[in-house]
């Protein structure tokens, strides 16, 4: 048997929330793949019967984003345990979970267990903040602990059950993409780490809105703090968002 991780993770939240479901099976090598990475060839990935895939993605406006769709509908699970998680901001998830078991179960993995988890959303920071915090922790550690105990005592994996709409919600987008300021030294990292190669490598103070995803992913790693976004359009969302957004919304587990 072999663990993996598998994640889009832009900011590094998805990717903490999945280290600590994953944590119970530290005694096993656990191999990383990442869906971020665009010049991976993700078809040459290929897993056994009796590998366990912790896969992991963030909700973006209650989908799985599209690229990650992409990327993991290249892999061939060959009835691999599939652990699903989806990782939201404290709005709401809606259908990434029903989407991504529907998209690995046509990639061939066996979907036995599911978590949707809160961490800081990536864009207004201000909802989830701080989170997964340490209740979180100790309730995703317990998450992990459950989901390795039933897999080890029993072998008769069914499909979950996920809540969703099979017809899913539309989603457009972000209105607003990151933009270089006057700080930007053209180190290309942006360029170099864009999900989606949005960025342009030879000049990276240009973005082609058309593909930017507005993941965050060059925000939170400039080393300057020089791309940003549009901060009186990042408020009136705020406004917009804050009713649905305050409330503290709690983990869930589906065994």
């Amino acid at each position: 048997m072999s663990c993996y991780q598998i994640y889009f993770s832009p900011t590094g939240g998805t990717k903490k929330v999945l280290d600590l479901i994953s944590k119970p099976w530290e005694e096993f090598p656990i191999e990383s793949i990442d869906l971020s990475i665009p010049t991976t060839n993700f078809s040459n990935y290929s897993f056994q019967e009796e590998d366990i895939c912790f896969i992991a993605v963030p909700s973006f406006g209650g989908r799985v984003p599209e690229i990650a769709v992409k990327r993991l509908s290249n892999m061939n699970g060959e009835q691999a345990l599939a652990v699903i998680i989806c990782v939201y901001g404290n709005r709401a998830y809606e259908d990434t979970l029903l989407e991504l078991k529907t998209v690995l179960e046509k990639a061939n993995f066996r979907c036995v267990a599911a978590i949707a988890a809160n961490a800081q959303h990536s864009i207004m920071q201000q909802f989830g903040q701080g989170r997964p915090d340490e209740q979180d922790q100790q309730q995703l550690l317990s998450y992990g602990e459950k989901i390795k105990e039933k897999l080890e005592q029993d072998t008769n994996y069914q499909s979950i059950s996920v809540p969703g709409n099979p017809s899913y919600r539309e989603y457009y987008g972000v209105p607003f993409k990151p933009k270089a300021d006057k700080n930007c030294t053209c180190c290309k990292l942006c360029a170099k780490q864009c999900p989606v190669q949005a960025i342009r490598l030879e000049n990276p103070k240009i973005t082609d809105h058309r593909k930017c995803i507005a993941c965050m992913r060059c925000v939170s790693i400039c080393p300057n703090h020089a791309r940003n976004l549009n901060p009186l359009m990042v408020s009136v969302s705020v406004q917009k968002m804050k009713k649905y957004c305050t409330t503290r919304k709690e983990n869930e587990l589906f065994l």
